[in-house]
């Protein structure tokens, strides 16, 4: 494999603080590789380095000639006044190359930009970070370079980038929160951790597996060196003679082993263990809401009464009304008829992109947490200072004192979710509450989510999130539809592949009927509309389906089981992720057509 990157020793500071040292590592043609670390470790500067847009301290990052590299910042950059078409097409002095203007329109049209000669200063946040994806795109790079690519997009364009990117040869480094995305596009991870790297041929669920034993392992060595320390120390004590002559290996080894010592394996979790207020039977009822802004409808004559500790996630295409139905919630916008009846109880927590740019960046973390409160209530018995309440949410002390400015977007979202529930919420609404959360602190909000007594509503974009969360979904579709699903995002997803294919089928069934539905005459039978049972056929290929799903089934656990031993080379363990990736598209296939036999059968 050809070499494209090679990191030899890179080091980088921010004041007195290490993000990494002495990283060394290589990236090859082919690879997809994950970068995953806690909030504040380093990430994007890491990007940032690799693409030249920010200098280090030390090191090396050498590329292979004539490897075109293309990057996608968190955050792109553009000129106000150039049309979508302008900024996606690959080079500029090609304007008058149809061929190139051709393939811009038909990759912004893939990511739902038909407008090419709106101006980028009139786009929304999530239409910027589309058509930069399409412009990054479009430059056909050997190698990608992508920070937070799923940021700001719905759920059928990030499983459009998806899959675009597994099918793709392009060899790519990117960092994402986002776990399935992790776990379907990438072949290695590489984790930021204690100012090192550490790297694991696997996708996302075997990266999980490896670092828990990684953390183990460094667990007991560290054990080891503790007890050999001890011995250290009191030959150190007894031998003040020795330690001035022929024993200096041994007293720069007990020096070696005090370091080695001083490793913190205590894993930085955010603590979330405030409790919701009460909250009383009548919650939030909805009657007859209609709301329409010019020609757009977002909510025609919807009505619904929210239960206690429900969990509903909203998902739909952007532009389809999410947050404004979130306003309409909170009061902040009024309905164009109908009307919303809240309970006494309810006290809401509000976590939205807006929310954000509310903080003042002047003040220090500690300051604008005691403006809210100097102490906050965890439960009947329990009381915290702002400082105490700050420090479970991974703000230390010396932290705790960083002005607001100074912090990384992670950080900010931290110190904005812990502003949220520090005034005991019992109803969350959470708008994009995932953007910039390390994997840590999603799984740790997860946990809190699940076993919240109160009602949550949660519009994102991440499917592992919502899937871990939410009892239904309210799917926003357009023109003031809103559907009901009873499940969480993956089900709706084979429930709406297979409403999809069972169209398809009806529309062809139709065509075959509108030509063989003819008597001899030329004229039209009459079709009867009896219930059809299974053909001989159908039944032999229901019971294949069913004897191959417990052969793939098996295959996939022998598959898992495999890559999961670490007796696995890098070859084998890509060839078996491969292998899975098929296994379960089959499985998914499958499973969907013997639902459709079945639901013929009953």
């Amino acid at each position: 494999m050809q070499s494209y990157l090679q990191i030899e020793s890179l080091t980088k500071s921010i004041g007195d603080r290490v993000l990494f040292a002495d990283v060394t590592f290589g990236v090859y043609e082919g690879d997809k590789i994950g970068i995953v670390a806690c909030n504040g470790a380093g990430k994007s500067t890491f990007l940032n380095i690799l693409a030249g847009k920010e200098d280090y301290d030390s090191g090396r990052v050498i590329y292979a000639n004539d490897i075109k590299v293309g990057y996608l910042s968190q955050s792109p950059a553009f000129d106000p006044e150039q049309t979508v078409l302008e900024f996606a097409t690959p080079d500029p002095r090609d304007e008058d190359d149809h061929d190139t203007a051709d393939r811009a329109e038909r990759m912004l049209s893939q990511f739902r930009i038909t407008d090419m000669s709106a101006k980028m200063k009139t786009l929304s946040g999530g239409q910027v970070k589309r058509a930069a994806i399409a412009a990054t795109l479009l430059q056909e790079p050997d190698f990608l370079l992508l920070d937070e690519p799923t940021n700001h997009l719905d759920i059928e364009m990030i499983e459009w980038l998806e899959n675009y990117l597994t099918r793709s040869r392009v060899t790519l480094l990117m960092v994402t929160h986002d776990r399935y995305f992790l776990d379907n596009v990438c072949t290695k991870i590489i984790e930021i951790d204690m100012e090192q790297v550490f790297t694991y041929d696997g996708n996302f669920d075997y990266y999980l597996t490896k670092r828990q034993e990684r953390i183990e392992n460094m667990s007991a060595e560290l054990a080891k060196v503790k007890n050999l320390l001890r011995t250290e120390q009191e030959w150190m004590r007894r031998q003040p003679q020795a330690r001035a002559s022929k024993a200096k290996y041994r007293i720069d080894n007990f020096y070696a082993l005090k370091e080695k010592s001083k490793i913190n394996l205590t894993e930085k979790n955010v603590e979330l263990n405030v409790k919701s207020s009460y909250i009383g039977s009548k919650i939030f009822e909805a009657y007859n809401v209609k709301k329409s802004f010019g020609d757009i409808r977002i909510l025609n004559d919807w009505s619904y009464k929210f239960a206690r500790y429900e969990k509903v996630g909203i998902v739909g295409d952007n532009g389809a009304g999410k947050s404004t139905f979130l306003k309409m919630l909170l009061g902040e916008l009024q309905p164009d008829s109908g009307r919303f009846e809240i309970g006494q109880t309810v006290r809401w927590g509000y976590y939205s992109q807006e929310g954000m740019t509310d903080f003042d960046e002047s003040k220090k973390v500690i300051d604008a947490v005691r403006e809210i409160a100097e102490e906050v209530r965890i439960d009947d018995k329990t009381k915290m200072s702002a400082s105490q309440f700050l420090s479970h949410f991974l703000f230390t002390p010396a932290t705790q004192q960083k002005y607001i400015s100074r912090l990384s977007g992670g950080e900010r979202r931290r110190l904005y979710l812990a502003t949220v529930l520090m005034r005991q919420p019992n109803f969350l609404i959470l708008d994009e509450p995932t953007n910039d959360l390390d994997i840590m602190t999603l799984t740790v909000l997860e946990d809190y989510l699940v076993n919240f007594k109160g009602c949550v509503i949660i519009v994102s974009h991440d499917r592992f999130f919502l899937d871990r969360i939410v009892d239904h979904l309210f799917v926003f579709k357009g023109d003031g539809e809103v559907q009901d699903f009873p499940g969480d995002y993956s089900t709706y997803r084979q429930y709406v592949t297979l409403e999809r294919k069972r169209e398809r089928e009806e529309e062809k069934s139709v065509r075959s009927s509108s030509d063989t539905g003819k008597d001899k005459n030329g004229s039209s039978g009459k079709v009867t509309d009896r219930k059809r049972r299974l053909s001989f056929k159908e039944k032999k290929e229901m019971e294949e389906l069913e004897s191959r799903l417990e052969t793939l089934t098996a295959r996939r656990k022998e598959l898992e089981e495999g890559m999961s031993s670490g007796e696995m080379s890098v070859d084998e363990i890509v060839a078996a992720g491969d292998e899975m990736k098929s296994i379960i598209e089959e499985i998914d296939m499958s499973e969907l057509r013997l639902l459709e036999l079945m639901e013929i059968e009953g």
